[in-house]
């Protein structure tokens, strides 16, 4: 049955099922039906039909008799399935061999165009999977703003990625900022990649999205939300990296929930909130340097107003510059 294919099913429903019907309803099909004479559709059927042994030439009467299709369906269909199996092995093992031949080109120096590199669309993420996968020792990831970006699927999706990562004994160390405790698919993502070792922390202030791979890899913002930079400069990497320890350096451990640490997480957040202010910021850029929405903004500007005792802004803020608040009091 090997030359069965879409085509030869398409004359089977269409044409070759109802000569079967007829020929079993009727008991046969003469052969000196006019009909099956000539080359056309329905003698196609006719010979299809045959091939498949559904209708055997009864040649003493003339006639073609019917068999019953549960003694031939296994004929026709088992083949099939032992090819689509062996197919889906085969391509399985194909896709392996391509897989090493990718690793391979990407560590190239063809590979790319040069130390720096732009991506689009669906292929950052296809290439952020791939470099992830090939880390060999360290990864330095930031993510600002987490849980408001990422849908949850691709949270899971992320860390099924960073944890494979931890099994092969790659070190993670991931900043936050403060605001992503209060996201509770964020809190389940560090538990998960936590009990593998990873370590996270939260940072009051904004930064920018930036994965470091091995030190030798660095991936960044590009001009538009759309677009991302892939960095293999040595030079340029280091410096990112750098950037990344020191902002570690400040930054305060997730998993710790002492009342102290939230307390000083609380301050520093207000502090922010007070810097956002004199600076002149909209809500919508305050908000997101902190992490937040904006009716979160909002919500800390009323408590400041309440602490401060005033009833709008410009009052809010002539009586901090009075007070000589500027909220740097505790760098």
């Amino acid at each position: 049955m090997a030359g069965l294919g879409p085509e030869e099913r398409a004359l089977f429903e269409s044409v070759a099922t109802p000569l079967y019907e007829e020929t079993a309803l009727s008991g046969g099909l003469k052969e000196s039906d006019p009909r099956i004479q000539d080359e056309g559709e329905l003698r196609q059927a006719l010979d299809l039909l045959m091939s498949l042994n559904l209708l055997v030439h009864d040649k003493d009467n003339a006639i073609y008799v019917p068999v019953d299709p549960t003694t031939v369906q296994s004929h026709v269909v088992t083949p099939m399935s032992q090819r689509a199996a062996e197919m889906l092995d085969e391509s399985s093992e194909w896709a392996r061999v391509f897989a090493g031949l990718s690793h391979t080109w990407r560590r190239s120096p063809g590979a790319v165009r040069g130390p720096i590199n732009e991506f689009q669309g669906p292929a950052i993420q296809t290439f952020i999977n791939g470099a992830v996968a090939e880390a060999e020792t360290e990864l330095l990831t930031a993510q600002p703003q987490t849980g408001r970006e990422l849908p949850s699927a691709g949270l899971k999706a992320a860390a099924e990625r960073d944890k494979a990562a931890l099994d092969r004994g790659v070190r993670m160390r991931t900043l936050y900022q403060h605001s992503a405790r209060r996201h509770a698919l964020t809190r389940d993502y560090v538990a998960e990649v936590s009990a593998r070792g990873a370590e996270v922390r939260t940072l009051d202030e904004f930064f920018n999205r930036m994965i470091v791979i091995d030190r030798r890899l660095a991936i960044i913002p590009g001009h538009t939300d759309n677009t991302a930079i892939a960095v293999q400069e040595p030079a340029l990497v280091a410096y990112l990296a750098d950037v990344f320890e020191r902002a570690w350096e400040r930054a305060r451990p997730f998993t710790n929930t002492e009342r102290s640490m939230m307390n000083d997480i609380a301050r520093e957040q207000r502090a922010m909130t007070i810097r956002m202010l004199i600076e002149g910021h909209s809500d919508p850029v305050s908000a997101k340097r902190l992490g937040v929405s904006a009716r979160t903004f909002a919500g800390y500007v009323a408590d400041l107003k309440t602490e401060y005792e005033a009833d709008t802004r410009f009052q809010l803020g002539y009586t901090m510059g009075q007070q000589g608040v500027s909220g740097r009091e505790e760098e």
